[in-house]
């Protein structure tokens, strides 16, 4: 053997086991997901996260390991869970809506802080800016009064008769109000008499649709929360039980309900992992600007309005990005 080949053989196998050892004490990273609602229902969306995760190299319980922390709809006690999380000294947080995002930020100052999606991060004083977050916390953010009062629109034109509609929500989430005060303008210009129907948990839907049943509403706008998004089925089961049109997200209108005019929330819970990624290999929250979506979906089923007996203005059909036959 040449003494020049003897040398690289040699010296190969003087790193070989260094580089073994690299990979045996490569760090795992360690992410905290810190959710305000029940695991059964949230299956999608952490689906979502992981393959977005999937789709940036990680994999699961070998590149990452991540911790979950489920509050059940009992957003009392989010700040415990958040708590939790930080003893464990995860890597950074990844949580979503109002309530799980302030409870992350209540919890610690210094780990990295993902919202998978939040609505209105700076008008509700989450961070100065959407360019310049500041201090932990980053991610996805969405215009939630805006879409609502947008909702309303299209839910009048296809009931132009419609004088009173109901509106449910999450009275637990301090957007609720903010969502219902831009509501409310636009329901006075349309000449609409809105009604807040309340629900915390799913055990409640059913009263709150008796009540709108009781007070001869004529549609329903449901607002986005992560104690109402996971159970559009139920939602639109019991909407087309009292034969009311409906519109909210794009759960609702594949579960059967009329309408829909939204965001893809599993295409931002799944680009959450690129923030993650981000801040895995080093950028600083503050670094990366919340970003919101750009593409509003308006999605009509033809199916529910004829079983409703609903008839769709022709200027509808043609805004509408989906038609559910």
């Amino acid at each position: 053997m040449k003494r020049r080949e003897f040398l690289a053989t040699a010296g190969g196998a003087a790193l070989c086991p260094q580089v073994a050892h690299a990979e045996q004490t490569k760090k795992v990273a360690r992410i905290g997901f810190l959710d305000p609602g029940y695991a059964s229902a949230f299956v999608p969306y952490v689906d979502a996260f992981r393959a977005g995760l999937r789709d940036l190299g990680y994999v699961d319980g070998k590149d990452v390991i991540i911790d979950f922390r489920w509050a059940e709809n009992d957003y009392g006690q989010l700040p415990v869970l958040a708590k939790e999380l930080v003893g464990l000294n995860v890597d950074l947080i990844v949580t979503h809506g109002l309530p799980g995002v302030l409870a992350a930020k209540q919890a610690t100052m210094t780990i990295p802080i993902v919202m998978a999606v939040v609505a209105d991060a700076d008008r509700l004083g989450l961070i100065p800016s959407l360019s310049r977050p500041g201090g932990n916390l980053t991610g996805n953010s969405f215009f939630n009064p805006e879409l609502n009062a947008k909702r309303l629109e299209f839910l009048k034109k296809a009931l132009p008769d419609s004088g009173r509609v109901a509106v449910l929500c999450n009275p637990n989430n301090p957007t609720s109000a903010v969502v219902l005060e831009a509501m409310e303008l636009t329901g006075k210009s349309l000449d609409v008499e809105l009604r807040q129907f309340e629900a915390r948990r799913p055990e409640e839907f059913s009263a709150a649709f008796s009540g709108m049943a009781a007070q001869k509403v004529e549609g329903v706008v449901v607002v986005d929360d992560p104690a109402i998004i996971p159970y559009a089925k139920s939602i639109a089961e019991l909407a087309a039980a009292r034969r009311l049109p409906s519109i909210g997200s794009l759960e609702i209108a594949e579960a059967g309900g009329l309408m829909a005019y939204a965001v893809d929330f599993l295409e931002i819970y799944r680009h959450a992992a690129v923030f993650v990624d981000k801040i895995l290999k080093g950028a600083k929250p503050y670094e990366l600007p919340v970003e919101q979506p750009t593409k509003f979906k308006f999605v009509i089923n033809a199916k529910t309005a004829k079983a409703l007996g609903v008839t769709i203005p022709n200027l509808l059909f043609a805004r509408a990005d989906e038609v559910i036959e």
